[in-house]
């Protein structure tokens, strides 16, 4: 028995001992805390006390599996014991009774890159159950090298400069953040570092040198290549020279995700694009919030979605996501044709100053440009639908109230003119909110089981300086909205079909196989939510409501939401991508 009893033991160690070399987030401090006996699926090993047990919960997994009655086990930043009942100590425990225990949520899509540098608090987002956000779209955190620049920012009042996304993430985890971190390197970045804001075509020297930028962010741990190709400097990129850097990404087991080029009436050359970028560069592909954004076109979501199907039928891993909103955030600029954006915005003001190139952009905007989306004409040329979020004196109001404001008492005023003028006030800048798609083609979408969950929102708040503008309400309650309207009010989903689109399916598609279920070994980011309340409460018109529903929030093991109030507590890390995962 002596000599059986040393046999398990070396087993366990080493067992253990390979967990923690096979796992590139298991070092330092992490890896401290795994030893033999402590990996149980079932009894605990030890005698030690777990650190959190949540109990008398229904656990759904993140795998889509039937929810059970059961209890979790923390010790450390780690699940220990996922079972119908645990015994033994905690040093805390939860009530989870009448409370869904889930994997917290992924936002495969955010844009709180610098936000939570100002303030790692997330609120916006643990408040909804976000423990994890994958940052960078067409613009990432780096690189800023070359003709782009360092990046500025303000870290608790103290000026910073960066240049890389590996510094990025040193800043991140040195200020302190609620949540995870990961990021894709965005194609705009490795451009402009190269290109600047010429509209030139680069070289094949230059068009090496971004691909050296982008192996370079591969080995920082990005996830893969971002981009936003609706409007330039993305929209400059063909598909050839996407395919390019997308085969480095490819050597280093990365992902492709796209802001397709035009989710209007070019939708379906868009999305056939993207898979042609994969097949060819053999890597995966996500479509960023999939949609049909032109109102020529509603109601044809089924034929994008073949596409899909097809191109997965022939081996071809390409998914997408959505936010489940009909209106899109983007700014009044993306009205201005693409020509007119070269140079930056103090050439596009000089431009819109110009009464010849007045002349030639409205010409523009009112007649289809090949290969440009048009935000104007997408939303049938009706400023109702456009929404001011931009944090000037008209936020919050319709375009149409905007334009009846600014041009009282003018007889047969040019609307084009006076958006003009009103972008040369604002300095070429206004966000704006278009109801530009439907909800029948969006929830069509959403069902599909390749389709996942993601914002396109930041970590903003209700008080204190990241109250700011007229943000959309996916800042606030993406997650707990498809829960409480599309889960329990419409049952458009099971509860453990849309728990997986938050969870396990944004882990799988950015290659995070430690986060995204609950199971022994995997990081403690939980949310328990009650199924019963679970609602956001931000509207278009008054945002700046916190979601319902969501009681408890644990990052890497460590409670930040108590029973709906914020600890404070900061335990985020930022996750590096890595070919070893």
């Amino acid at each position: 028995m002596r000599r059986l009893a040393s046999v398990v033991f070396l087993y366990l160690a080493a067992s253990a001992s390979a967990l923690t070399a096979a796992d590139p987030e298991a070092g330092g401090l992490s890896a401290g805390k795994l030893s033999a006996g402590k990996l149980s699926t079932g009894k605990s090993a030890t005698s030690a006390p777990f650190d959190l047990i949540i109990r008398n919960g229904r656990i759904v997994d993140g795998t889509g599996n039937p929810w059970f009655h059961g209890e979790v086990g923390v010790r450390g930043d780690r699940i220990v014991q996922v079972s119908r009942r645990i015994a033994g100590p905690a040093k805390r425990e939860i009530d989870a009774a009448g409370c869904i225990v889930a994997p917290g949520f992924i936002d495969i899509h955010s844009h709180s890159d610098y936000l939570l540098l100002e303030d790692g608090a997330a609120q916006s987002k643990i408040r909804q159950g976000v423990t994890t956000e994958i940052l960078g779209e067409g613009n990432s955190a780096g690189p800023f090298q070359g003709k782009l620049g360092r990046k500025t920012a303000f870290i608790k009042g103290e000026k910073v400069r960066w240049s890389s996304l590996d510094d990025y993430f040193r800043l991140v985890e040195e200020a302190g953040v609620a949540t995870n971190v990961a990021s894709y390197v965005g194609l705009s970045n490795v451009w402009q570092c190269v290109m600047g804001a010429s509209f030139e075509r680069p070289t094949a020297e230059q068009i090496g040198q971004m691909g050296r930028l982008v192996d370079q962010a591969m080995q920082q741990g990005a996830l893969g290549l971002s981009s936003q190709v609706m409007m330039p400097p993305g929209s400059l990129a063909t598909t050839d020279d996407i395919v390019a850097l997308c085969k480095i990404v490819a050597q280093h087991q990365g992902i492709y995700s796209t802001h397709i080029r035009d989710e209007g009436t070019g939708v379906f050359d868009s999305v056939r694009e993207a898979i042609e970028i994969g097949e060819r560069a053999g890597l995966p592909v996500d479509v960023i919030h999939l949609k049909i954004a032109d109102q020529k076109f509603w109601g044809r979501m089924s034929e994008v979605v073949a596409l899909i199907e097809q191109a997965r039928a022939r081996g071809v891993n390409v998914q997408a996501n959505v936010y489940p909103y009909t209106r899109g955030n983007n700014n009044l600029a993306s009205i201005i044709p693409p020509w007119a954006h070269e140079g930056g915005k103090a050439k596009m003001i000089e431009r819109l100053k110009t009464p010849r190139l007045r002349e030639k952009i409205k010409h523009d905007i009112s007649r289809d440009i090949p290969g440009w989306y048009n935000h104007f004409t997408a939303v049938g040329g009706d400023w109702s639908r456009i929404l001011v979020s931009a944090d000037n004196r008209f936020k919050g109001l319709a375009m149409d109230r905007v334009m009846s404001l600014r041009t009282q008492g003018q007889k047969n005023p040019d609307l084009l003119e006076e958006l003009f003028d009103f972008l040369i006030e604002e300095n070429g800048s206004i966000g704006a909110v278009y109801a530009h798609h439907t909800g029948q083609d969006m929830q069509f979408a959403l069902r599909q089981p390749w389709c996942s969950v993601g914002s396109d929102g930041s970590a903003y708040a209700t008080t204190g300086p990241l109250r700011r503008g007229n943000p959309h309400p996916r800042n606030f309650g993406t997650f707990p909205r498809v829960l409480g309207v599309f889960v329990r009010e419409k049952k458009l989903l099971r509860l453990e079909d849309a728990v997986r689109k938050m969870t396990s399916l944004n882990a799988a598609k950015v290659g995070l196989p430690n986060r995204g279920q609950l199971q022994p070994r995997m990081f403690a980011d939980i949310v328990v939510f009650d199924p019963n309340t679970i609602i956001d409460r931000s509207t278009y018109t008054d945002p700046f409501h916190y979601s319902a529903g969501v009681r408890w929030v644990i990052v890497n093991g460590q409670v930040v939401l108590d029973d709906g109030a914020h600890t404070g507590a900061r335990p985020g890390r930022a996750i590096r991508h890595s070919t070893t995962r």
